[in-house]
């Protein structure tokens, strides 16, 4: 089972809020998700994220591949080097 750290989409039509969570490659974008890890909120100024840098860092030791999008908000909030 190929894991993967990706954005749900929340929020109301053009007014979007995400939630970072751990799912399998082959569900849909806001379907089954397995743990969710945190939040973003770009409408905010500046943009709010809120990621569990401990369960993040398990998810991706125990082999989850976290998507571009993703990659940069851990990186920004301080969850990944």
């Amino acid at each position: 089972m190929a894991v993967k750290i990706r954005l749900k989409r929340m929020g109301a039509k053009k007014k979007p809020f995400y939630r970072i969570v751990v799912a399998d490659s082959r569900s849909p974008r806001d379907g089954k998700f397995i743990e969710e890890l945190g939040y973003f909120d770009p409408l905010k100024d500046p943009a709010e994220i809120k990621v569990d840098g401990e369960k993040a860092k398990k998810w991706i030791s125990n082999g989850a591949q976290p998507t571009e999008t993703v990659k940069a908000l851990l990186k920004k909030s301080g969850a990944l080097e």
